[in-house]
């Protein structure tokens, strides 16, 4: 994706789905593992890393926890998107056959886009904080009982064998992260598809939302995303999140985001970014 950059943070342990992200779009760049998506977020803030690969949407579990709570109070630009298939592999120590599994281990996500794999094979499901420290664990442990589902890089990582291979029960099993850095890297009005997210608050008012997003129906402009969130610790204010083909700079965008302004309390654009290639992919399918 362009400018070569010395890391990039992401969110699990080595070998996790993130790191696999980070290796297929940025080769060249060393991947940083953090506990958490606070810290992931701090270490470009601080400089430790220059970019950050967020996941935000799994295509069977939806929205990733907390994400949408984090991106505005992250003090980062979105200045791209990718889109990876997810691979589960089951995954288990040495000389390890399927018949010897009691127990498997994985993030709840991945458990539950395996849900009818695992009830097939008998096996018992238990939680884990992450696929690759699940992966990294059942190494430690030594036990044949003990499977993980995890990526083919964390079987490498860790030294395990591959029992079954795509253990997802969907194949269009896909995640998209933003990638996202410390200033911002807007996409020009003329570079082609392009996608711009925000994040806005409407006023008070009967039929706020309906008018706010009025703008976007009458002028044209597709939303792709939008959902709410609750902040400041009630049940009344909600925050939204949202996402559009277009150029903030393009006339019919202007004019959505000035009726948009006008009837929320606030509106901020997090990023302005080329459009992956597999938005086209899907339109073509569907």
């Amino acid at each position: 994706m362009g400018d070569a950059t010395k890391a990039i943070a992401f969110q699990g342990d080595i070998g996790a789905n993130s790191d696999l992200a980070c290796r297929r779009v940025y080769p060249g760049l060393t991947p940083l593992p953090c506990t958490t998506f606070e810290d992931m977020f701090a270490a470009v803030r601080e400089g430790r890393a220059d970019l950050a690969m967020v996941p935000i949407d799994n295509s069977v579990a939806g929205r990733v926890a907390d994400i949408h709570h984090l991106l505005p109070e992250s003090g980062l630009h979105i200045i791209g998107e990718h889109f990876q298939r997810v691979e589960h592999q089951l995954l288990a120590v040495k000389g390890a056959k399927l018949a010897d599994l009691k127990y498997v281990h994985s993030h709840v996500h991945a458990l539950n886009q395996c849900r009818n794999t695992i009830q097939s094979l008998g096996l018992i499901a238990t939680v884990n904080v992450d696929t690759a420290a699940a992966a990294r664990e059942i190494a430690d442990r030594g036990q044949k009982e003990h499977a993980a589902i995890a990526s083919e890089l964390a079987g490498e990582i860790y030294g395990l064998d591959c029992l079954r291979p795509n253990m997802e029960d969907a194949e269009h099993n896909t995640t998209r992260f933003l990638i996202m850095s410390r200033e911002p890297k807007e996409a020009g009005p003329d570079s082609g598809d392009v996608v711009t997210s925000f994040v806005f608050r409407v006023r008070n008012v009967p039929a706020a939302l309906y008018k706010a997003l009025g703008g976007f129906a009458t002028n044209g402009v597709n939303m792709t995303k939008l959902e709410s969130y609750l902040v400041g610790g009630g049940f009344i204010a909600a925050q939204f999140y949202a996402e559009v083909d277009g150029h903030p700079s393009h006339a019919n965008m202007r004019h959505a985001l000035e009726e948009l302004d006008f009837f929320s309390r606030e509106v901020r654009i997090l990023g302005v970014y080329p459009a992956h290639p597999f938005r086209k992919q899907q339109s073509v399918a569907e």
